[in-house]
Protein backbone atom coordinates (compact mmCIF):
# COMPACT_ATOMS: atom_id res chain seq x y z
CA UNK A 1 0.00 0.00 0.00
CA UNK A 2 1.68 3.10 -1.12
CA UNK A 3 1.96 5.65 1.43
CA UNK A 4 -0.21 8.63 0.43
CA UNK A 5 -3.17 5.43 0.54
CA UNK A 6 -2.02 4.50 4.09
CA UNK A 7 -2.45 8.31 5.26
CA UNK A 8 -5.63 8.51 3.24
CA UNK A 9 -7.00 5.69 5.79
CA UNK A 10 -5.60 6.06 8.58
CA UNK A 11 -7.55 9.48 8.31
CA UNK A 12 -10.79 7.33 7.66
CA UNK A 13 -10.40 5.44 10.04
CA UNK A 14 -9.56 7.99 12.57
CA UNK A 15 -12.64 10.09 11.59
CA UNK A 16 -14.71 7.10 12.25
CA UNK A 17 -13.89 6.70 15.52
CA UNK A 18 -14.34 10.64 16.54
CA UNK A 19 -17.37 11.08 15.10
CA UNK A 20 -19.21 7.01 15.93
CA UNK A 21 -19.73 6.41 12.44
CA UNK A 22 -18.37 3.16 12.52
CA UNK A 23 -21.42 2.51 14.61
CA UNK A 24 -23.65 3.33 11.35
CA UNK A 25 -24.56 -0.51 10.54
CA UNK A 26 -25.08 -1.22 14.42
CA UNK A 27 -23.95 -5.02 14.48
CA UNK A 28 -24.91 -6.53 11.32
CA UNK A 29 -21.29 -6.72 9.87
CA UNK A 30 -19.20 -7.67 13.20
CA UNK A 31 -20.07 -10.96 11.94
CA UNK A 32 -18.41 -14.10 14.09
CA UNK A 33 -15.43 -12.52 14.37
CA UNK A 34 -11.95 -12.10 13.18
CA UNK A 35 -8.48 -13.37 12.02
CA UNK A 36 -5.81 -10.62 13.15
CA UNK A 37 -2.84 -10.62 11.20
CA UNK A 38 0.71 -10.11 12.58
CA UNK A 39 4.03 -10.50 11.34
CA UNK A 40 7.11 -8.91 13.31
CA UNK A 41 7.01 -7.82 17.65
CA UNK A 42 9.47 -4.91 18.14
CA UNK A 43 10.44 -2.96 21.44
CA UNK A 44 9.83 0.35 19.79
CA UNK A 45 8.11 1.19 16.84
CA UNK A 46 10.45 3.70 14.37
CA UNK A 47 9.56 7.34 14.89
CA UNK A 48 7.39 8.73 11.53
CA UNK A 49 10.37 10.97 10.26
CA UNK A 50 12.72 7.80 10.02
CA UNK A 51 12.92 5.67 6.93
CA UNK A 52 11.63 2.49 7.65
CA UNK A 53 9.12 1.20 5.05
CA UNK A 54 8.97 -2.36 6.70
CA UNK A 55 7.20 -0.51 9.50
CA UNK A 56 4.34 -1.64 8.66
CA UNK A 57 4.71 -5.50 9.42
CA UNK A 58 6.02 -4.17 13.21
CA UNK A 59 3.73 -3.64 16.42
CA UNK A 60 5.32 -3.02 19.87
CA UNK A 61 4.60 -5.44 22.61
CA UNK A 62 2.68 -2.69 24.37
CA UNK A 63 0.45 -2.48 21.72
CA UNK A 64 -0.11 -6.08 20.92
CA UNK A 65 -0.55 -6.32 24.95
CA UNK A 66 -3.66 -3.58 24.80
CA UNK A 67 -5.16 -5.42 21.80
CA UNK A 68 -5.42 -8.92 23.49
CA UNK A 69 -6.35 -7.04 26.51
CA UNK A 70 -9.69 -4.69 24.16
CA UNK A 71 -10.05 -7.51 22.38
CA UNK A 72 -11.14 -9.78 25.22
CA UNK A 73 -12.89 -6.26 26.71
CA UNK A 74 -14.84 -5.99 23.62
CA UNK A 75 -16.46 -9.68 24.25
CA UNK A 76 -14.52 -11.55 21.97
CA UNK A 77 -13.16 -15.17 23.00
CA UNK A 78 -9.52 -15.47 21.83
CA UNK A 79 -9.66 -19.28 20.05
CA UNK A 80 -7.33 -21.74 18.09
CA UNK A 81 -7.49 -22.28 14.38
CA UNK A 82 -9.13 -25.54 15.02
CA UNK A 83 -11.98 -24.08 17.30
CA UNK A 84 -12.26 -21.13 14.52
CA UNK A 85 -12.65 -23.79 11.69
CA UNK A 86 -14.85 -25.46 14.10
CA UNK A 87 -16.91 -22.46 14.65
CA UNK A 88 -17.38 -21.52 11.10
CA UNK A 89 -18.51 -25.01 10.09
CA UNK A 90 -21.30 -24.65 12.65
CA UNK A 91 -22.10 -21.23 12.12
CA UNK A 92 -20.60 -19.54 15.99
CA UNK A 93 -20.98 -18.87 18.58
CA UNK A 94 -19.07 -15.64 18.20
CA UNK A 95 -17.64 -13.53 18.90
CA UNK A 96 -14.35 -14.91 18.29
CA UNK A 97 -10.51 -13.85 17.31
CA UNK A 98 -7.70 -15.57 16.14
CA UNK A 99 -4.22 -14.47 16.02
CA UNK A 100 -1.96 -15.20 14.05
CA UNK A 101 1.75 -14.38 12.84
CA UNK A 102 3.40 -15.00 9.24
CA UNK A 103 6.76 -16.25 7.93
CA UNK A 104 8.61 -17.36 11.17
CA UNK A 105 10.40 -14.47 13.04
CA UNK A 106 12.26 -15.07 16.21
CA UNK A 107 10.74 -11.94 17.57
CA UNK A 108 7.58 -13.94 17.87
CA UNK A 109 8.84 -16.58 20.32
CA UNK A 110 11.16 -13.94 21.94
CA UNK A 111 8.72 -11.40 22.40
CA UNK A 112 5.13 -12.60 21.45
CA UNK A 113 5.07 -15.51 23.30
CA UNK A 114 4.98 -14.45 26.36
CA UNK A 115 2.14 -11.61 25.95
CA UNK A 116 0.01 -14.67 24.59
CA UNK A 117 1.21 -16.72 27.84
CA UNK A 118 0.34 -13.85 30.27
CA UNK A 119 -3.01 -13.84 28.68
CA UNK A 120 -3.25 -17.16 28.38
CA UNK A 121 -4.12 -16.86 24.61
CA UNK A 122 -4.37 -18.69 22.13
CA UNK A 123 -2.10 -18.20 18.77
CA UNK A 124 -0.68 -19.39 15.48
CA UNK A 125 2.59 -18.35 13.40
CA UNK A 126 2.53 -19.97 9.96
CA UNK A 127 6.52 -20.72 9.39
CA UNK A 128 8.11 -20.27 5.95
CA UNK A 129 10.28 -23.39 6.16
CA UNK A 130 13.11 -21.20 4.42
CA UNK A 131 13.61 -19.14 7.32
CA UNK A 132 14.63 -21.50 9.97
CA UNK A 133 16.45 -23.63 7.70
CA UNK A 134 18.77 -20.53 6.95
CA UNK A 135 18.16 -20.48 3.19
CA UNK A 136 15.41 -17.22 3.07
CA UNK A 137 15.01 -14.62 1.03
CA UNK A 138 13.47 -11.70 2.69
CA UNK A 139 13.92 -9.31 -0.24
CA UNK A 140 11.53 -6.65 1.76
CA UNK A 141 14.57 -6.63 3.97
CA UNK A 142 17.06 -6.40 2.07
CA UNK A 143 15.53 -3.57 -0.32
CA UNK A 144 15.09 -1.65 2.33
CA UNK A 145 18.94 -1.83 4.16
CA UNK A 146 20.39 -1.40 0.99
CA UNK A 147 17.93 2.13 0.02
CA UNK A 148 19.82 2.78 3.65
CA UNK A 149 23.21 2.14 2.65
CA UNK A 150 23.38 4.02 -0.28
CA UNK A 151 23.15 7.97 -1.04
CA UNK A 152 21.71 7.50 -4.92
CA UNK A 153 19.60 4.59 -6.09
CA UNK A 154 19.95 3.25 -9.38
CA UNK A 155 18.26 0.07 -10.02
CA UNK A 156 17.18 -2.13 -12.90
CA UNK A 157 13.78 -3.00 -13.49
CA UNK A 158 12.10 -4.20 -15.84
CA UNK A 159 14.75 -3.32 -18.58
CA UNK A 160 14.23 0.16 -16.93
CA UNK A 161 17.09 1.66 -14.82
CA UNK A 162 15.51 3.69 -12.39
CA UNK A 163 17.67 6.48 -10.55
CA UNK A 164 16.23 8.44 -7.36
CA UNK A 165 18.26 10.56 -4.70
CA UNK A 166 18.99 8.57 -1.41
CA UNK A 167 20.56 11.04 0.43
CA UNK A 168 17.88 12.00 3.13
CA UNK A 169 14.95 10.11 4.60
CA UNK A 170 12.57 11.55 2.99
CA UNK A 171 14.78 10.64 -0.36
CA UNK A 172 14.67 7.27 0.51
CA UNK A 173 10.86 7.02 0.97
CA UNK A 174 10.58 7.99 -2.32
CA UNK A 175 13.18 5.78 -3.66
CA UNK A 176 11.35 2.97 -2.08
CA UNK A 177 8.08 4.31 -3.35
CA UNK A 178 9.57 4.71 -6.63
CA UNK A 179 10.69 0.57 -7.26
CA UNK A 180 8.65 -1.23 -4.41
CA UNK A 181 5.55 -2.11 -6.73
CA UNK A 182 7.54 -2.02 -9.63
CA UNK A 183 9.38 -4.91 -7.82
CA UNK A 184 5.93 -6.50 -7.08
CA UNK A 185 4.78 -6.41 -10.51
CA UNK A 186 7.81 -8.72 -11.92
CA UNK A 187 7.88 -12.10 -11.95
CA UNK A 188 9.16 -13.58 -8.84
CA UNK A 189 12.92 -14.79 -9.46
CA UNK A 190 13.23 -11.42 -11.69
CA UNK A 191 12.08 -9.44 -8.78
CA UNK A 192 14.15 -11.33 -6.44
CA UNK A 193 17.56 -11.06 -8.66
CA UNK A 194 17.02 -7.09 -9.22
CA UNK A 195 17.22 -6.64 -5.36
CA UNK A 196 20.47 -8.61 -5.12
CA UNK A 197 22.14 -6.59 -7.53
CA UNK A 198 21.40 -3.71 -5.58
CA UNK A 199 22.46 -5.25 -2.59
CA UNK A 200 25.47 -6.39 -3.75
CA UNK A 201 26.12 -2.59 -4.65
CA UNK A 202 25.21 -1.28 -1.38
CA UNK A 203 27.48 -4.22 0.08
CA UNK A 204 24.14 -5.52 1.89
CA UNK A 205 24.10 -9.35 2.64
CA UNK A 206 20.38 -10.36 2.26
CA UNK A 207 21.23 -13.46 3.73
CA UNK A 208 22.89 -12.55 7.18
CA UNK A 209 19.69 -10.05 7.55
CA UNK A 210 17.34 -12.65 7.50
CA UNK A 211 19.30 -15.08 9.13
CA UNK A 212 19.26 -12.61 11.95
CA UNK A 213 15.45 -12.19 12.80
CA UNK A 214 14.63 -16.20 11.78
CA UNK A 215 13.45 -18.63 14.27
CA UNK A 216 15.88 -21.57 15.02
CA UNK A 217 13.98 -24.72 14.40
CA UNK A 218 14.84 -25.28 18.42
CA UNK A 219 12.35 -22.37 18.98
CA UNK A 220 9.70 -23.45 15.86
CA UNK A 221 9.98 -26.99 18.12
CA UNK A 222 9.16 -25.05 21.10
CA UNK A 223 6.35 -23.21 20.25
CA UNK A 224 4.84 -26.22 18.39
CA UNK A 225 4.93 -28.31 21.71
CA UNK A 226 3.29 -25.08 24.05
CA UNK A 227 0.04 -25.78 24.57
CA UNK A 228 -0.87 -21.81 23.62
CA UNK A 229 0.54 -22.18 19.85
CA UNK A 230 -0.55 -24.17 16.61
CA UNK A 231 1.95 -23.69 13.79
CA UNK A 232 1.05 -23.27 10.34
CA UNK A 233 3.04 -23.49 6.81
CA UNK A 234 3.55 -21.02 4.89
CA UNK A 235 5.43 -22.21 2.19
CA UNK A 236 9.34 -22.93 1.89
CA UNK A 237 10.48 -20.26 -0.21
CA UNK A 238 7.96 -17.19 0.72
CA UNK A 239 7.13 -16.63 -2.98
CA UNK A 240 3.60 -15.03 -4.29
CA UNK A 241 2.10 -18.53 -5.69
CA UNK A 242 -0.07 -16.90 -7.97
CA UNK A 243 3.37 -15.67 -9.93
CA UNK A 244 4.34 -19.70 -10.51
CA UNK A 245 3.45 -21.84 -12.61
CA UNK A 246 1.00 -23.95 -11.05
CA UNK A 247 3.05 -27.24 -10.67
CA UNK A 248 5.91 -25.31 -8.90
CA UNK A 249 3.13 -23.38 -6.67
CA UNK A 250 2.15 -26.94 -5.54
CA UNK A 251 5.61 -27.90 -4.90
CA UNK A 252 6.90 -24.95 -3.25
CA UNK A 253 3.37 -25.51 -0.36
CA UNK A 254 4.81 -29.28 -0.62
CA UNK A 255 7.56 -28.43 0.17
CA UNK A 256 7.74 -26.49 2.86
CA UNK A 257 4.95 -28.19 4.43
CA UNK A 258 6.84 -31.44 4.61
CA UNK A 259 10.17 -29.95 5.94
CA UNK A 260 7.95 -28.57 8.61
CA UNK A 261 6.54 -32.13 9.21
CA UNK A 262 9.88 -33.51 9.37
CA UNK A 263 11.28 -30.87 12.04
CA UNK A 264 7.93 -31.20 13.90
CA UNK A 265 6.96 -34.68 13.47
CA UNK A 266 3.05 -33.48 12.75
CA UNK A 267 1.79 -32.46 9.25
CA UNK A 268 0.37 -28.83 9.91
CA UNK A 269 -2.97 -28.37 9.63
CA UNK A 270 -3.58 -24.78 8.32
CA UNK A 271 -2.12 -22.49 6.10
CA UNK A 272 -0.97 -19.03 5.22
CA UNK A 273 -0.35 -17.59 1.89
CA UNK A 274 2.64 -15.74 1.00
CA UNK A 275 1.57 -11.99 0.40
CA UNK A 276 -1.60 -12.96 0.07
CA UNK A 277 -3.44 -10.24 -1.61
CA UNK A 278 -5.75 -10.66 -4.98
CA UNK A 279 -2.41 -11.20 -7.33
CA UNK A 280 -0.66 -13.52 -5.29
CA UNK A 281 -3.55 -15.78 -3.88
CA UNK A 282 -6.90 -16.53 -5.75
CA UNK A 283 -9.16 -19.67 -6.65
CA UNK A 284 -6.02 -21.78 -8.28
CA UNK A 285 -4.43 -21.31 -5.16
CA UNK A 286 -7.53 -22.04 -2.94
CA UNK A 287 -7.76 -25.20 -4.93
CA UNK A 288 -4.24 -26.43 -4.64
CA UNK A 289 -4.73 -25.52 -0.42
CA UNK A 290 -8.62 -28.00 -0.62
CA UNK A 291 -5.65 -30.50 -2.54
CA UNK A 292 -3.80 -30.80 -0.04
CA UNK A 293 -6.40 -31.08 2.69
CA UNK A 294 -5.54 -28.02 5.09
CA UNK A 295 -8.08 -27.46 7.09
CA UNK A 296 -8.33 -23.35 6.73
CA UNK A 297 -5.80 -21.11 4.78
CA UNK A 298 -5.73 -17.23 5.06
CA UNK A 299 -5.46 -14.58 3.09
CA UNK A 300 -4.53 -11.18 3.40
CA UNK A 301 -7.51 -9.89 1.70
CA UNK A 302 -9.22 -7.71 4.09
CA UNK A 303 -12.49 -8.52 6.23
CA UNK A 304 -14.26 -10.23 8.94
CA UNK A 305 -15.34 -13.96 9.27
CA UNK A 306 -18.41 -14.86 8.58
CA UNK A 307 -20.89 -17.68 8.53
CA UNK A 308 -20.76 -17.70 5.21
CA UNK A 309 -16.72 -18.45 5.12
CA UNK A 310 -17.70 -21.87 6.19
CA UNK A 311 -17.94 -22.88 2.61
CA UNK A 312 -14.34 -20.67 1.58
CA UNK A 313 -12.61 -21.90 4.37
CA UNK A 314 -8.96 -21.79 1.84
CA UNK A 315 -9.67 -18.36 1.49
CA UNK A 316 -10.11 -16.14 4.95
CA UNK A 317 -9.62 -13.00 4.58
CA UNK A 318 -7.82 -11.13 7.57
CA UNK A 319 -7.70 -8.06 9.82
CA UNK A 320 -4.24 -6.29 9.55
CA UNK A 321 -2.94 -4.90 13.15
CA UNK A 322 -0.67 -2.44 10.64
CA UNK A 323 2.56 -1.03 12.34
CA UNK A 324 1.44 2.41 11.14
CA UNK A 325 -1.85 2.00 12.71
CA UNK A 326 -0.47 1.29 16.31
CA UNK A 327 -4.06 2.81 18.37
CA UNK A 328 -6.16 0.50 19.82
CA UNK A 329 -9.11 2.59 19.74
CA UNK A 330 -8.62 2.15 15.55
CA UNK A 331 -8.76 -1.74 16.24
CA UNK A 332 -12.36 -1.56 17.93
CA UNK A 333 -13.24 0.37 14.96
CA UNK A 334 -12.17 -2.18 12.64
CA UNK A 335 -13.77 -5.04 14.24
CA UNK A 336 -16.90 -3.35 14.11
CA UNK A 337 -16.98 -4.09 10.20
CA UNK A 338 -18.25 -0.96 8.72
CA UNK A 339 -14.94 -0.38 7.36
CA UNK A 340 -14.25 -3.64 5.97
CA UNK A 341 -18.53 -3.81 4.75
CA UNK A 342 -16.99 -0.12 2.79
CA UNK A 343 -13.79 -1.68 1.44
CA UNK A 344 -15.48 -4.78 0.13
CA UNK A 345 -18.83 -2.95 -1.08
CA UNK A 346 -21.14 -5.12 1.16
CA UNK A 347 -20.14 -8.05 0.33
CA UNK A 348 -19.45 -10.58 3.11
CA UNK A 349 -17.44 -13.26 1.58
CA UNK A 350 -14.81 -12.01 -1.17
CA UNK A 351 -12.94 -14.50 -3.10
CA UNK A 352 -13.32 -13.45 -6.81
Amino acid sequence: MRRVGRDVIKLGLSTMRSTGMHRMLGDSWRGLGAVFMLHRVVEEAAPDTAFAPNRILEVTPDFLDAVIGRVRGLGYEIVSLDDMVSRLRGGGPGPFAAFTFDDGYRDNFELALPIFEKHDAPFAVYVASDLPDGLADLWWMTLEASIRAVDHLEMEIGGEVIHHRAETNKDKRGAWESVYWRLRDLPEDEMRYAVSVLAEQAGIDGRAIANAHAMSWDQVRALHSHPLCTIGAHTASHYALAKLPKERAREDMLAGTARLETELGDKPKHFAYPYGDEGSASQREFDLATSQRFASAVTTRKGLLFGEHGNHLRALPRLSLNGDYQDVDLVEVLLGGAPFALWNRFKRVNVA
